[in-house]
């Protein structure tokens, strides 16, 4: 494998890249606290491991290349970034109508929603399947066998995004005092909820010849 550390470092400046994982992640971990933060990144962890073994068998080449199937991922994950943004905005007017549940029952349903969130945004998104496509090759010789180094680069990329994803729902969560105002949150869920529709809607209008 060639340059593994600049692999690192490049995936690092992509990881921090503000997207459709860190808006769940900033929207779970004010809602439900550090819990629910680690929750959705663990959803996001885990896609990004199927996604590496995705790669390596070659599903991934198979959605690029077919029109169709990648058409079918593209909208569907389009569809579900749209659901949640609808639903956190739609979520704000009937905080105070809403029907206390069973704490344990409430918890229990709350994060699996947040696994679950946090996995499909990031599994649904066939941009994902395109970067480590077009990405992780670059840093192969091609001569050589490149499913070990596949591997690797999807095992380190997903680490170093649960290092950084950890980090920085501990940051969102110190400051939750300040963030947890009526006002405040009412601003960040409303701003969230209008991203996660603005990355939806671009995933769904974007043509795939672009990739």
């Amino acid at each position: 494998m060639e340059n593994f550390f600049l692999f690192v470092l490049m995936s690092i400046l992509l990881i921090i890249l503000p997207g459709p994982d860190t808006a769940i992640a900033t929207k779970n971990t004010l809602s439900a606290g550090r819990m629910g933060g680690f929750k959705t990144v663990s959803g996001t962890f885990c896609a990004i491991l199927i996604h590496t073994i995705a790669a390596v068998v070659g599903l991934s080449a198979i959605i690029v290349k077919s029109a169709f199937l990648f058409s079918v991922f593209k909208y569907v994950g389009a569809v579900y970034l749209v659901y949640l943004g609808v639903k956190t905005i739609w979520a704000l007017r009937h905080k105070k109508t809403e029907i206390p549940m069973d704490s344990n029952v409430a918890n229990k349903f709350k994060n699996q929603s947040h696994f679950k969130q946090g996995f499909l945004t990031n599994m649904l998104n066939p941009k994902v399947a395109v970067f480590f496509l077009t990405f992780l090759p670059q840093f192969v010789d091609p001569g050589t066998n490149t499913i070990g180094p596949f591997l690797l680069m999807g095992v380190t990329y997903a680490i170093l995004t649960a290092i950084w994803f950890a980090l920085y729902i501990y940051l969102v969560d110190q400051i939750s005092a300040f963030m947890k105002r009526p006002r405040t949150t009412t601003v960040i869920e409303s701003i969230t909820g209008i991203v996660l529709i603005g990355f939806g809607v671009k995933l769904a209008l974007e043509k795939g010849s672009q990739y």
